[in-house]
């Protein structure tokens, strides 16, 4: 099915899974809309874009922020006359129960919860006005595998799971609701994370088997029917555990 003229708004659009879903819905025709809290890379995406397709705006949000998430979905919605796509990919950072990083614990539940509602909170009143709408959240492999390091960030994104469980339940005939799990990815995301044992064992790992981006960008599914939902998707590296 055809992506070409789809409006998408990417949260984490400025690096990593993000940045890539762009470029490869960029090159298929769809309308986007971008957001991150850095515009620097942001704007220098948005310009690599328009030189090859030039319906593309963005805008610097934070997601933990809910006014953020509704200007971002009526900045879709004024620019392009409608929203068609939804993908949640922001995401915080990780670490050990024992170095009681409250903050960082405070950080994820702010962005890879909140921001995940807030933006199901925008989003929905519109896909129901329009009888139409999809929404991807880009997820983890933490959650579905335990492991020491990520207890806080594995039971917000299990709790996105759950939600996006229920929300699919709700959604009816006409909305469609998909989860896409990625394993270990090669992206900036152990950039933010001050458990520096922590970091450094994501970064080996990797290094040592972490998929390109591109991967999961191509899982986002938005490409099926309008009667067809693909519920949860999983990528990892052949290699991961």
């Amino acid at each position: 099915m055809s992506i070409a003229n789809k409006v998408v708004v990417i949260t984490g659009a400025s690096s990593g899974i993000g940045r890539a879903t762009a470029i490869m819905l960029a090159k298929q025709g769809a309308k986007l809309v971008l957001r991150a809290r850095r515009e620097e890379p942001l704007k220098a995406l948005v310009s690599e874009i328009s030189a090859y397709f030039p319906e593309v705006t963005y805008m610097v949000t934070d997601v933990s922020k809910k006014e953020d998430m509704e200007s971002l979905v009526n900045l879709a919605c004024s620019t392009f006359g409608r929203l068609d796509v939804l993908i949640a990919n922001a995401g915080g950072p990780i670490s050990s129960m024992d170095k009681l990083l409250v903050e960082d614990w405070e950080a994820m539940i702010d962005i890879n919860l909140k921001g995940y509602l807030y933006g199901v909170a925008a989003a929905l009143p519109v896909f129901r006005k329009q009888e139409t709408g999809h929404f991807v959240s880009v997820i983890s492999t933490a959650g579905l595998r335990i492991v020491a390091g990520q207890g806080v960030y594995a039971g917000t994104k299990n709790t996105v799971r759950t939600i996006n469980e229920a929300l699919r339940i709700e959604a009816g005939a006409n909305l469609r609701v998909t989860g896409v799990s990625p394993g270990f990815v090669k992206t900036q995301f152990a950039d933010s994370m001050t458990d520096h044992a922590t970091q450094e064992k994501v970064k080996a790992a990797m290094d040592t088997m972490g998929m390109s981006p591109d991967a999961i960008a191509r899982a986002t599914a938005i490409d099926q029917p309008d009667d067809v939902d693909v519920g949860d998707i999983v990528v990892r590296p052949t290699a991961q555990a």
